[in-house]
């Protein structure tokens, strides 16, 4: 079958699948009007995506080796541009990118600046050379391009450790959100419902490999495309009066504007953030007397106890200060670190609201240049991070040609900026509806959507309100919104039918199943090809090469599984981690191995090891969560910025290295002169 016939036939495919997704929407709409429950309608929604989605699996199983690892190279442009936006658009996009934005205002912009700009540098840089070069991994690349004068496993580990730590922190995310999507959507428990999360993702992965994954991101990419879409089109409308929410949002904004300036001096506002700073307060003076103040605040919370079971307490207060006493700290250090943190919780409270349209909003001088510089560095580590991430550069091995690799990098910018041009727009209408519906509200009548949200994961609640100040009357400072809630809230906020509620949860879901998928597949194929038959035995047949792979992905999943179960961090945090963690080891190596050819094995080598030692090292002195401290940062730079460090550490490491021993193999310097050649 030739290309062009390939592609009309997969136009008509999809074509189909679109007409019949559509009517699916109708069906649900005719039902939920009929008076189907909700619950039902949740799971209908749930059960024929996975399936759908099931189903390509396993239409695309194979054994092939160039099948399962790159999709046998026949994937047309546009048909790979959709596939790598809906790898791109993960749970951190569709999730959490709009909550983002909601919380942080103009510095939210970073994320869309950073990642969008990343796609110029991969098209520039390194896609088209990747194709040239056709082989099935990052690994592959790098050990051919930086091969030594005896053999190439060193790099090849080294690189193999490196894709297999970015990946597997950026798959422990998507997994945490497809846990988030299917519990608020089934009712399980949250660690339920991340394997549940799982089966769906290797239902997906496990049989087809690239092929099966290639067709299910297509059909994931539509189901994106409509969930993000219709209820940003329900807000602009009801809003602006306009549909097209990007050209029409500003005007909301405006309103946004003078709404904020009105609670910023409110009294009954201020009395709330009062109360916040003086909690602030008293986390300060614990820890300024430790670890005295933990003995006794545990000798406190066992009293507390001990008194509500001699007074005969309700069972509900007992339960409650045996689970306060459970949860107390075990230990001075570890209260110190928690303590830490509720300290900045509440001065961050404290503050008044955020500007959602202001740059660099500070108190002063010095700390609207902190937030500048910060925004910048999140910038540059996610940009150079976009052009690092194994998943993605792998999927330009799948084209049929290094022209249709360009074209896959047009068509993968276009069918991003889609999603990307109405995210603002998406957390401004939000933010509108909450200052107008919810702030100024009656305690005692609070909407359904907020006591659902609130119970759907008890230990750390999506959304809290509590009436601090006892006046009945919701403050904005009272109002605490996990941004991982708010895109898949929006219908319920909006007044939307709950039938968008469910189109919305099986977008989410499916950008993190597409996320997820590809990134299981490149450890696996990692581990199985570069390691296995690269370096254990290359005279595996392509069966068993297949296998392994498969196996492989079967463990790394159920690990990231449990991982993501134990809750690591917020699904952008540990994004933004694989981001800068991908730019100081993989982007100096990959670029320079393109551009430079003095570059050898050595200073490759040094440079990954350089770059991920830097990044490491940064993130473990800078993150509470991980036992650092905030007065450990380096010019203010926030954790997951450390790439503003790894990546210039790690370009001075290759460069160095490079000069300081011999220079490299005649065969990669070949190889240079081959990619480049037109």
């Amino acid at each position: 079958m030739n290309d062009t016939s390939f592609f009309w036939r997969l136009v008509r495919y999809y074509g189909w699948y679109t007409g019949g997704f559509v009517l699916l929407l109708v069906v649900l709409a005719i039902l939920e009007k009929e008076g189907l429950p909700r619950t039902w309608i949740g799971y209908l929604f749930m059960f024929a995506t996975i399936v759908l989605y099931a189903g390509i699996g396993i239409v695309s199983r194979t054994s092939d080796v160039s099948e399962y690892y790159v999709a046998g190279r026949r994937v047309p442009g546009l048909f790979n541009g959709m596939a790598t936006a809906a790898d791109w658009i993960s749970a951190a996009t569709f999730i959490s990118l709009a909550g983002g934005l909601y919380l942080q205002g103009f510095d939210g912009l970073a994320y869309v600046i950073g990642w969008t700009g990343g796609y110029c540098l991969v098209a520039l840089l390194i896609a088209p050379y990747l194709r040239k070069f056709g082989q099935y991994t990052i690994p592959d690349f790098l050990a051919a391009r930086y091969r030594g004068h005896t053999n190439s496993n060193p790099i090849r580990l080294v690189a193999v450790a490196a894709t297999v730590v970015i990946s597997f922190i950026y798959v422990v995310a998507q997994i945490y959100g497809v846990g988030l999507i299917t519990s608020r959507f089934t009712g399980v428990d949250f660690s339920v419902g991340i394997f549940l999360g799982l089966a769906s993702i290797l239902v997906c992965s496990f049989l087809g490999g690239m092929r099966a994954i290639t067709w299910t991101q297509v059909a994931q990419y539509i189901i994106i495309l409509f969930a993000y879409l219709i209820p940003v089109i329900w807000l602009s409308t009801v809003h602006t009066h306009n549909p097209v929410a990007p050209l029409s949002y500003g005007s909301v904004l405006a309103q946004i504007g003078t709404i904020e300036k009105k609670l910023d001096a409110d009294p009954k506002e201020i009395e709330v953030r009062a109360i916040f700073k003086a909690n602030a307060d008293d986390f300060d003076a614990r820890l300024h007397d430790l670890p005295k103040s933990w003995e006794q605040g545990r000798i406190d919370a066992q009293q507390h106890l001990e008194l509500l079971k001699h007074n005969n307490s309700s069972l509900i207060e007992i339960r409650a200060a045996n689970r306060a006493l459970n949860n107390y700290p075990k230990t001075p250090e570890e209260a110190e670190r928690i303590w830490l943190q509720d300290k900045a919780a509440n001065l961050a409270r404290a503050e008044p609201p955020q500007p959602q349209a202001t740059p660099f909003p500070g108190v002063t001088p010095e700390a609207s240049d902190i937030k500048r510089n910060n925004f910048l560095a999140l910038v540059f580590c996610l940009m150079l991070g976009t052009a690092s991430l194994p998943h993605i550069l792998m999927r330009y091995y799948t084209t049929t040609s290094v022209q249709e690799t360009r074209k896959s990098v047009f068509w993968t910018l276009f069918f991003i900026v889609l999603i990307y041009l109405t995210v603002p727009a998406l957390a401004v209408l939000v933010k509108y509806t909450i200052y107008t519906s919810l702030v100024g509200s009656d305690y005692a009548h609070l909407p359904e959507w907020v006591s659902y949200w609130a119970n759907l994961d008890k230990s750390n609640p999506l959304v809290s309100i509590v009436d601090l100040n006892h006046d009945g009357i919701v403050q904005l400072s009272e109002i605490n919104l996990d941004g991982d809630m708010i895109m898949l809230a929006t219908p319920e906020i909006a007044g939307l039918p709950y039938y968008i509620s469910g189109l919305v949860a099986a977008g989410g879901l499916a950008a993190a199943l597409s996320t997820a998928d590809g990134l299981l597949l490149t450890i696996s194929n990692a581990l199985s090809h570069d390691v296995y038959y690269k370096m254990i035995d290359p005279h595996a047949s392509n069966a068993k090469r297949v296998t392994v792979s498969k196996l492989l992905l079967l463990v790394v999943a159920l690990l990231a599984a449990y991982t993501a179960s134990l809750k690591p961090g917020d699904i952008l945090s540990m994004v933004g981690a694989a981001f800068s963690l991908a730019a100081s080891t993989l982007f100096p190596v990959l670029a320079l191995g393109v551009f430079w050819k003095r570059g050898n094995q050595q200073g490759a080598i040094a440079a990954i090891v350089v770059g991920f030692g830097t990044c490491i090292y940064y993130m473990l002195h800078t993150y509470p969560a991980l036992g650092g401290s905030v007065s450990g940062q380096w010019f203010h730079i926030a954790p997951m910025a450390a790439g503003v460090f790894g990546v210039p550490a790690s370009l001075l490491a290759l460069v160095v290295v490079s000069l300081l021993t011999p220079p490299p193999d005649p065969r990669a310097v070949a190889l240079m002169n081959d990619i480049r050649a037109p």
